[in-house]
Order: structure tokens, then sequence, then C-alpha cells
């Protein structure tokens, strides 16, 4: 039996993020374990880390320790790693000393210059070209996506096309030795295998995401023509039409419009998508493998994990889900304090990380700290009285009229869900002519 080659698609580690202050070092060190050891275990050819690697552009000290220790675990198992910059990310800075880490095995794909330059890997079944595309910010990259005009555009003489070249003395896995790509000319409507008829460069990029994006894939498709590959696999961050958000993704709309079509990835062997939190299927060879934990309480649904992908000789044969290692679970209840206290329903969640809503008809006094006895790792508390209908008036209607008092008074009735007592009303006229009196006394 011909052994298929075996990928490992994973994405938006957020290394560096909390949840509501909550520390996650321990919850992603122990998805990194687990990675490690699927990898081993399965025996993964080449892994794919589709963006976000970081929570933000400059990591702390301790998240790029993280980063390094795993990347060093992973390329011990003897897998190739494919990696590229998200919108979380800086992408120069990690793609520092790319070059170098080329030349073993580990490749850092943050150019834009140099996204239809793919990593060259084979199995059995012949030659496969991953080609990672980091996160593109429309306008920000438009001048920098590679063009015909690149002098250096054969890939026949490039040295990458021998996929069995050992990637620790293979002049082609440095960045500077490598040619340009040989962007595409068709319009997206037609086939990949089409002949060009106008060189990618004389064709203005669209503007938007659909548009440097759409640009991108026909610079890859032409390149994987030239070097007669048919495989191809591309890795991607960006929001793609039909994938399902949360509340923990950075909004990365442009003009109102964030998503590209689906169909912009037709023809490819398979497409490892990042930047959307939910593990999810969109084609057969078109999925996201979400973030490894919930980096909010509108994930707490989520089932997280990888795509363990299966390459045959015609694409992707098999996607298999690898379930991600559960650190604490996340709850939303909601109640009066007095049944989230004492119900025994709610004894199973008193080790999840948890935000609660309470419903009771008036705001409790120290309703966190009774929480926080029962629930020790509560994060978020929000109060929602039952039958409370909002006040629809704008902030002068609700105003007019009233002194001082009144709308003091009126505040405390707002926050609590109920009036101010007579003694909270007599405390506030004292609090009031107080200052008044200061203010006479300074004039």
């Amino acid at each position: 039996m011909v052994r298929a080659m075996l990928m490992l698609h994973t994405s938006d580690w957020h290394l560096g993020r909390s949840l509501h202050r909550a520390d996650l070092r321990a919850a992603q060190a122990a998805f990194l374990d687990h990675l490690v050891a699927t990898v081993r275990t399965e025996k993964i050819d080449v892994v794919l880390v589709a963006g976000d690697v970081y929570d933000r552009a400059v990591p702390p000290v301790h998240a790029v320790e993280l980063c390094e220790d795993a990347l060093l675990r992973l390329h011990a198992t003897g897998a190739r790693i494919v990696l590229i910059s998200g919108n979380h990310d800086s992408a120069r800075r990690l793609g520092f000393g790319g070059g170098l880490l080329d030349k073993a095995g580990v490749h850092l794909r943050t150019r834009v210059a140099t996204l239809a330059r793919p990593v060259l890997l084979e199995d059995a079944h012949g030659p496969v070209a991953v080609y990672g595309v980091p996160y593109l910010e429309p306008d920000a990259v438009r001048d920098e996506l590679p063009s015909a005009s690149d002098p250096a555009s054969d890939p026949a003489s490039d040295p990458a096309s021998d996929p069995a070249s050992d990637p620790a003395s293979d002049p082609a896995s440095d960045p500077a030795s490598e040619p340009a790509s040989e962007p595409a000319s068709e319009p997206a409507s037609e086939p990949a295998s089409e002949p060009a008829s106008e060189p990618a460069s004389a064709q203005p990029v669209p503007r938007g995401h659909a548009g440097v994006l759409g640009h991108a894939v026909r610079c890859i498709q032409a390149d994987a023509e030239a070097r007669g590959v048919r495989r191809r696999v591309v890795m991607a961050h960006g929001w793609v039409s039909g994938g399902a958000v949360s509340d923990s993704e950075r909004d990365i709309t442009v003009g109102g419009v964030g998503q590209v079509p689906a169909e912009l990835f037709a023809g490819f062997s398979y497409v490892a998508l990042g930047h959307l939190h939910g593990q999810q299927t969109l084609a057969r060879h078109l999925r996201y493998s979400g973030s490894p934990l919930p980096y909010s309480f509108s994930e707490a649904a989520h089932h997280k994990g990888s795509w363990l992908v299966e390459l045959d000789a015609q694409g992707t044969k098999r996607a298999e889900r690898v379930p991600a290692p559960v650190y604490r679970r996340l709850s939303v209840l909601r109640g009066r304090l007095p049944d989230l206290l004492g119900s025994a329903a709610y004894a199973r969640y008193a080790g999840d990380f948890v935000s609660v809503a309470l419903t009771d008809a008036a705001r409790p006094e120290g309703a966190m700290d009774a929480l926080r006895a029962r629930f020790p790792h509560i994060l978020v508390l929000t109060f929602e009285p039952e039958g409370a209908v909002p006040d629809r008036r704008g902030y002068r209607a609700i105003l007019a009229g009233r002194d001082d008092l009144a709308i003091a008074a009126e505040f405390v009735r707002h926050v609590r869900n109920a009036p101010a007592t007579g003694g909270e009303q007599h405390l506030l006229a004292r609090a009031f002519e107080a200052v008044r009196a200061h203010e006479q006394a300074e004039d």
C-alpha cells in the first residue's frame, strides 16, 4: 500500500492571550504538548499553522518562549512545518530568521512578495506544493503583491523544484535564492489550467479582501502550472463566505466587507484556513481548524481541535478531526442568585470558567463575592432582571424637568432595578447639600 501524505492543520494559537484577565499560559502549553504528541504518534509529514500564532504584534516574552519550544519539538519529530502570519501577528517580527529556518525545514511564510513560492514536498504519489499566504491587509499590500515584472520568475531554474532535496542543504529554502513566482494572468472565473493571456501585473488589483486574495490565488495557480505540480495546498488567513464567526475574532472588514467567496479556492487539493475560531468545514477541501482554546464565552459550545488531512494522488482523501484537550470548560449561567448558590444542579459548573447573568428583580448586594465562593473561576457578571422593560427614551428626555436629587435617585433605580429607599434618598440629599455648601464657601 502506498502511504499518502499526512498533514496536520492548526491555527489561531493566540499565544499570550488571556480570557477576561484569566491566565491561559498553562492551557496553551497543554495544547502544544498535545500537538507535538499527535504529530509524533500519527507520523505527520507536515504541520500547517494558518496564522495568528501570537495574540498581538509585540507578544510577551513567555509567549515567544512557548512558540520557540513548540517549533523545536515539532521539528524534532521529523515533520516539516509551514507557518503563516495572521492579522494579529507582526509579519516582520514573526518572519525574522525565516531564511535560516527554511534550511531546517521550518518555513515561515510572512512576506507578501513571496506568497507564490511554494514549499515543495513529495510522497509516493509525487510532488505537493504548499503555498503560504500571509494575512493580506488590502490597502497595505497592493504594492507588494508578486507580479510578472520580477526578473527571476523561471521555476525551472529554482532548486526548490527538486522536492526530494534535503531542506538542511537546499539553497532553495533561502528566500534570497528563490525565484519570484510566475503570476497568473487569467481572470478569476477561468480555470487555473487555462493559458495566460495577460500578465497578472497588467491587471489592476481590485480593492478589498477579495481583490488582493484573488490576485494571490491567480499567482499561485500560475506558478503551480509552470512547475507542473498537480497537488496544490494553500494556507490563508481571512474570512471566507460561509464561515461562522464568534466574538473573539478581530474585525477585518474593509468598507463593511470582510468576506471572500469560497469559490476562489476551487481547484486546490486542500485549503488550510485561519482567522475564524470555530472548527468548521466549508467544503471537503476547504476547512477552518479554529482556535485550540475558547477565547470568548461565545465559543462555550465549540468543540476545539485540529484537522488530520490525508492526501492521495487525487487530492484530499480524508480529513479527520483531532480533538484538542479541554483545559477548563466555559459555561454561561443565568438565574436568580439564591438558585445559583443553593441548587445542586449548578454544582457541576464549580470548576468551569463561568459567565453569570443574574435575573433577580433587584440587584443583590455582594453578588460577585457570593458567586465566587461557589464558582471560583467566575469571570463575568451581568444583571439582566426578568421582566424589566428597557427605557427607550433618549438621555435628554430622561433628565428633562428633574432636579439633581431626582436624577441621582433614578440612577440608583436604573442600576439596581429597584427605587432608592428613604434612607438612601436622605443620604443623597445630604450629599448634594454638602456639595452646595462647599461651593458657596469657595465663592
